[in-house]
């Protein structure tokens, strides 16, 4: 957004705190701590004017700095709970950032850490589609793996019960109207709008639509194990 004057602050919130897998944020996936990837990525779309890593532990600043990130301050303890809402410590960091540097950003762009496979392009595509439709926010979206039309849900006596009421039966896939999932990787915002409404969704808020390839969301040691794989597959054939 720099090109127009606009100003785009990166925050990438990582706590210490993970039950489904231990110091998740800094596992090593592809040869390097998971964080690293969403740094880079932010760092090489050339958009961003800042990159602030928001963590409650002093291991992950470091590591994060030595990536080329900002960790300017620890986040409070009581905002790094498995409770906190997501939102709280990206308010926290924007707050802090204004009352500490006056530094007053146009957009606040929230890239989690558990997204490795997000690109730059990712990043400066979304960017371009908040300039072009004066967005209040982007989201990211791919197209959902399970179509919530076909799922089901068991009674307490265990039958088999429609999940969602449907006025048709769709037999193929292809017959379904598409529906999109979050998938994580990419929240801009307007600063204000963030602020004053404590949300990343209005009545202006577009999606920018990723494919499934780059989709993937860590949250388990499985989807830990994908992406070391797809990553050391990218680093082979990078220097073939």
């Amino acid at each position: 957004m720099s090109e127009k004057g606009l100003v785009l602050l990166g925050v990438v919130p990582a706590r210490s705190g993970s039950k489904s897998v231990p110091r998740k944020n800094i596992a090593m996936v592809g040869g390097k701590p998971l964080i690293a990837y969403t740094i880079r990525a932010a760092l090489d779309a050339k958009v961003i004017d800042r990159v602030i890593v928001s963590t409650d532990s002093q291991e992950i600043a470091d590591v994060a700095r030595s990536f080329g990130a900002e960790a300017p301050f620890l986040r409070p303890p009581e905002l790094a709970q498995d409770g906190t809402p997501g939102i709280e410590p990206i308010l926290h960091a924007v707050r802090w950032l204004t009352d500490n540097e006056g530094y007053y950003p146009d957009y606040v762009m929230v890239l989690q850490p558990t997204s490795p496979l997000r690109t730059a392009e990712d990043i400066s595509a979304a960017t371009r589609l908040a300039q072009e439709r004066q967005a209040d926010s982007v989201v990211s979206v791919c197209l959902a793996h399970q179509h919530p039309y076909w799922m089901k849900q068991v009674s307490s006596d265990g039958r088999l019960m429609d999940f969602l009421p449907l006025d048709r039966t769709y037999s193929t896939r292809q017959e379904l109207p598409p529906i999109y999932a979050l998938n994580g990787a990419i929240y801009l915002v307007r600063r204000g709008t963030l602020l004053e409404r404590r949300t990343f969704y209005t009545e202006h808020t577009y999606a920018y639509v990723m494919p499934a390839e780059r989709s993937l969301d860590i949250d388990t040691s499985w989807d830990l194990y994908l992406a070391d794989l797809i990553l050391k597959e990218r680093m082979r054939h990078a220097t073939d």
